[in-house]
């Protein structure tokens, strides 16, 4: 074994032992609980209440349409950091469009739009009309 893992093990046997015998205080953290689960009702609220569609609100957690799709026909639930980005969305909906520059109530312009920019190819005819081919 190398000497400094050995090192690193005896001092840790150590720290055990006088913490153990109430000679030394550990450091201890306090984690909050999990965020309660969300059923398929909560998540159709919650994108309604930001009026957008399942493919915007799929675009502003970034996970597929079809994951919001099966959340909100209860085949799955949010679980995980989504989970909590929706709870943090259900308390404050700014945050989630605060990341991407979108006032609330614009979810249904976007949608109508859809959320491509460019065309998928990146190129734009020339002239007076600059709409993608």
């Amino acid at each position: 074994m190398n000497e400094k893992l050995f090192a690193e093990l005896m001092q840790s046997a150590h720290e055990a032992l006088a913490h153990a015998q109430g000679k030394q205080e550990l450091r201890t953290t306090v984690l909050p609980p999990p965020p309660p689960p969300m059923d398929a009702a909560q998540v159709r609220r919650l994108r309604t209440r930001l009026k957008a569609s399942q493919a915007v609100f799929a675009h502003y957690l970034n996970v597929s349409t079809k994951l919001v799709q099966a959340w909100e026909s209860a085949r799955r639930t949010p679980d995980g950091p989504a989970l909590v980005l929706l709870r943090l969305t259900e308390q404050n909906p700014a945050v989630l469009l605060a990341s991407y520059d979108v006032p609330a109530g614009v979810g249904r312009r976007l949608a109508a739009k859809g959320t491509r920019r460019f065309p998928r190819n990146g190129r734009y005819r020339s002239g007076r009309d600059q709409t993608p081919r």
